[in-house]
């Protein structure tokens, strides 16, 4: 994709269909030649299952709804996926502030599908995920969470967390691959009341096999406030603070982490700084490092961005992998200094509130590329667009 800076340019106007509808049914099988030799009855099981094996997802699923010999296959994938070859994260697109409504881009076949999230209220709702569940969290009460495998449509309701009334909370999930246990984390964050600069904090732990909730910490900041941003890496909780007032810090957010790996000990905090001023934050832990996408502040007005930089935690210190080209920054049109962004794997995707375009940033080849367009245009001047990513994945449930 060498010389491609436009996002609009990678569009098709050839393409017949820009999405494609992801529910399908499955249809009989019909020979309409009796006399026809079809290979797909001299092949051996073992064979086909192989074959099928190296498909997307999202053609597994069309295979499947060939015949009921293939339909057979995929029902062996769904209880042995150990032979499916590993798919790149997807990127659900909300397409309306008011209903859950989008579609999932496919980074293997560059395509958008059509899909409908279960249990979810509104777009604004908390999101996280790992390894192929995704929860949501509402944000009036912070109590109703659902856990959830968008492909396979399964999902739970959790049990209502503590009833502590916040003014902002952080949600992050973290599933173990071996037993597909997980574990959810919510950060909760209320001033003080008199008492601008001081916040109460508390985190708040639930463990999918004891179904129970445990707070391991409750703490009163000074300065600084709790936020929307977290993520769980290797038994750590960690979330954003951000600056309130007081002694005025170098910079205006922070990273705070917590060890929940042994859930009923008590917890503390330890405060990591950001590399930069930024505008904002994104965290997301990635083959089992802490990685964060950042929009970097003007030297002269810390709160207007001028570009976007990615980086590691390596040993509580920043090490910058790399900064957004500027023909790609610019490539987005009018952006804001706070966007959306969230990664699994090698993967990482940007998108702008403003718009629907979408950047990915691969980590292991450290290549950037548009997605095909969005099916979705923009209606109206404010309408906002935001999402998250997610491994498809058919064999885990909630």
């Amino acid at each position: 994709m060498a010389g491609e800076t436009a996002w609009i340019s990678h569009y098709d106007d050839d393409m017949k269909k820009v999405t494609v509808d992801f529910n399908l049914e499955l249809d009989e099988e019909i020979d309409k030649d009796g006399s026809a030799v079809s290979v797909d009855k001299i092949l051996p099981d073992d064979l086909l299952e192989r074959i099928l094996s190296y498909l997307p997802i999202a053609s597994i699923f069309r295979a499947s709804c060939v015949c009921k010999r293939w339909h057979a296959t995929w029902e062996r994938f769904l209880l042995n996926p150990s032979h499916l070859l590993p798919q790149k994260p997807w990127y659900f697109m909300f397409t309306s502030s008011d209903e859950p409504s989008g579609h999932a881009y496919d980074p293997n076949l560059r395509k958008w599908y059509c899909i409908e999230l279960p249990f979810i209220g509104t777009s604004n709702w908390s999101i996280s995920s790992s390894y192929g569940l995704v929860c949501f969290m509402d944000n009036d009460s912070k109590t109703e969470l659902c856990m959830c495998n968008p492909i396979t449509k399964r999902c739970r309701k959790l049990q209502k967390p503590p009833c502590m009334s916040s003014d902002y909370g952080a949600l992050a999930i973290s599933v173990d691959k071996e037993t597909h246990g997980y574990t959810v984390a919510i950060v909760k964050s209320k001033q003080v009341p008199g008492n601008f600069f001081q916040w109460d904090i508390s985190i708040h732990i639930y463990n999918s096999k004891e179904e129970t909730w445990v707070t391991p910490l409750t703490e009163v900041l000074t300065g600084w406030r709790g936020g929307d941003e977290s993520v769980i890496c290797n038994g750590v909780l960690y979330f954003v603070v951000y600056y309130t007032g007081g002694v005025p810090p170098e910079n205006r957010h922070a990273l705070v982490a917590c060890n929940i790996s042994n859930r009923f000990s008590q917890a503390s905090l330890s405060f990591i700084h950001i590399p930069c001023s930024l505008t904002c934050a994104r965290l997301m832990s990635m083959k089992e490092k802490l990685v964060m996408v950042g929009g970097i502040g003007k030297l002269d007005r810390p709160d207007i961005i001028k570009g976007i930089g990615i980086w590691v935690l390596r040993d509580k210190k920043w090490e910058e992998i790399v900064r957004m080209p500027h023909k790609y920054f610019q490539g987005f049109g009018e952006f804001d200094d706070v966007f959306a962004s969230s990664g699994i794997d090698d993967l990482i995707y940007i998108q702008s509130y403003g718009s629907p375009a979408l950047l990915t940033f691969d980590m292991n080849t450290k290549q950037w590329k548009w997605s095909q367009k969005c099916p979705v245009t923009k209606r109206f001047p404010l309408q906002l667009f935001t999402g998250f990513c997610f491994e498809p994945r058919l064999e885990i449930a909630p």
